[in-house]
């Protein structure tokens, strides 16, 4: 099982190949896009494992946005006793949901890629009966 460290947002993700996540939303990027992640800070599997100083150079990972978004209120009360003060806010963080397709290693050979899932279609056969 292959996985990268990422840092993105100023918050760092452990990601494996086909994960799908919710990080801080990235600007100028539309749907069905493909993002490149290269300030990776450790990346590896069970035989090899490599830890940057501060990032591994050559290493990338790239993702694939499903949707940006904005998650649920959040809302901030504040109030002081006995002086009938107090003040109510709120705001909706804003998200991208991005979806890991391919982990890249310190000399650029790929580590690990998402399995491609196949819908299968399946028909119905209908039968009308005349009455």
């Amino acid at each position: 099982m292959s996985f990268a460290v990422i840092q993105t947002g100023g918050k760092q993700y452990k990601v494996k190949a086909s994960d799908i996540l919710k990080i801080e939303k990235l600007s100028d990027i539309k749907d069905d896009k493909k993002i490149e992640f290269s300030n990776i800070l450790a990346c590896g599997d069970e035989n090899n494992f490599e830890v940057g100083s501060p990032t591994v150079s050559g290493a990338k990972v790239e993702a694939e946005l499903i949707k940006n978004g904005k998650n649920r209120t959040v809302l901030i009360f504040k109030k002081r006793r006995r002086k009938n003060s107090r003040r109510k806010n709120g705001h909706r963080q804003q998200y991208s949901l991005i979806q890991i397709k391919k982990i890249f290693g310190k000399d650029g050979n790929l580590i690990s890629e998402a399995k491609k899932i196949e819908k299968k279609v399946s028909e119905k056969k209908v039968e009308k009966t005349d009455k």
